[in-house]
């Protein structure tokens, strides 16, 4: 079938009034950018064509509800991005209700309003993209949202007198503040890669491996005996081998139950 055979299919089957199918799909083309292409046949597109001669399909039937079922999965990484732009410019021209499964973190904080992190058919967190990151309510939600992943290090919370973290090998680290008689209590000690700044007073780590991605270096490196990552948006000549003092940023910092993983207030 054609595009435009495709895209009226439904529309068809309802036994729908030619020039209401007509009006419809031609409507759906140019939301889509696909007029050009309503003569040609599958073999004949793109990737991310065929993906929006599906959109179309959809658009034609006048949805109350978008459904997408991690539409972008089989597309090489250039062509998401684009058709993620697509997707969600279509989202503020329609302004329809769309709900989006996918298992990529980065679809769901760069497309959503709202995000509903699952586990095990429980929901973990739902809320805006930047509150889920800014504001994770336990360990999964924490290390699913974010790339690079959030460093997890376990440790024990220090309050009498100077509040710390304890970690690895007796490592210590900032904290902003911790709950009432938390002193000694086993905890994960959460910072995101780029929470972390160069200073002498931080704790000393050994870079492993360096990864510059262009806008940013990624810093692969050993706190103790566990690896954690730090990124940033400078230039630097490190090498592998080398001894660095990395300290966190405390006002961003988060601490978790080690037991049941829930974020604990500080």
């Amino acid at each position: 079938m054609t595009v435009a055979a495709n895209m009226a299919f439904s529309m068809k089957l309802r036994r729908a009034p030619q020039s209401d199918i007509d009006t419809r799909v031609n409507r759906a083309a140019e939301i889509l950018g696909l007029s050009h292409l309503l003569a040609r046949f599958p073999r004949q597109l793109s990737g991310g064509q065929r993906q929006r001669v599906a959109m179309g399909r959809a658009i034609v039937r006048d949805p109350q509800v978008f459904l997408f079922d991690e539409p972008l999965s089989n597309l090489d990484a250039k062509l998401r991005v684009q058709m993620r732009t697509e997707i969600k410019e279509l989202h503020q021209r329609l302004k329809t209700t769309t709900v989006y499964v996918t298992h990529d973190q980065v679809e769901a904080m760069t497309m959503a309003d709202k995000i509903v992190v699952m586990h095990d058919g429980r929901v973990e967190q739902s809320g805006a993209p930047l509150e889920l990151y800014d504001k994770p309510d336990n360990l999964f939600v924490a290390g699913f949202i974010g790339s690079p992943a959030m460093n997890m290090i376990k440790g024990r919370i220090r309050a009498n007198g100077t509040v710390g973290f304890e970690g690895p090998a007796g490592v210590k680290l900032l904290l902003s503040g911790a709950p009432a008689g938390s002193d000694g209590r086993p905890a994960i000690y959460g910072v995101r890669p780029e929470h972390f700044s160069l200073s002498d007073d931080g704790a000393e780590v050994v870079v492993k491996v360096i990864e510059p991605t262009g806008s940013e270096l990624q810093v692969v490196a050993k706190l103790g005996e566990q690896e954690i990552v730090a990124v940033f948006r400078e230039r630097h000549n490190f090498k592998p081998g080398d001894r660095i003092r990395l300290r966190p940023d405390p006002r961003v910092v988060h601490l978790f139950d080690e037991t049941t993983g829930k974020r604990l207030s500080n």
